[in-house]
């Protein structure tokens, strides 16, 4: 039974690789890409430095043309995780609180500003 389904994540052999992707083999004769926007979360400058032809690697099947035997792949969709992020916590203010500082700030800085054009 083939393994090639949307969403399963499958082995392939890497056949090629060019500036905008990487061609993989896989089983019962499919073939697919990873555009290089698939390989990373992160910017990826050189697909050639991080991967081989021959390479075994581990794909996501993104889609599937049955007629010709093609898929779209991920790796990036394969490591995606929720992890628990400490981010700021919204407090339903807005700008209220930069709105109020803005004052100080503005008169620390001329006074900044003053000091320095008489040290001159």
């Amino acid at each position: 039974m083939s393994e090639i389904k949307i969403n399963n994540i499958v082995e392939g052999q890497i056949t090629g690789i060019t500036k905008y992707g990487i061609f993989v083999s896989l089983e019962d004769n499919y073939t697919g890409m990873v555009h290089i926007s698939e390989v990373s979360n992160k910017y990826v400058n050189d697909l050639q430095s991080k991967f081989k032809i021959g390479d075994v690697i581990k794909v996501k099947i993104i889609s599937i043309d049955e007629d010709k035997l093609q898929v779209k792949l991920s790796i990036k969709k394969i490591t995606v995780s929720k992890k628990n992020r400490v981010g700021i916590i919204e407090k339903g203010e807005g700008f209220e609180p930069l709105k109020k500082k803005l004052p100080s700030w503005t008169e620390k800085k001329l006074k900044e500003l003053e000091k320095n054009e008489n040290l001159s």
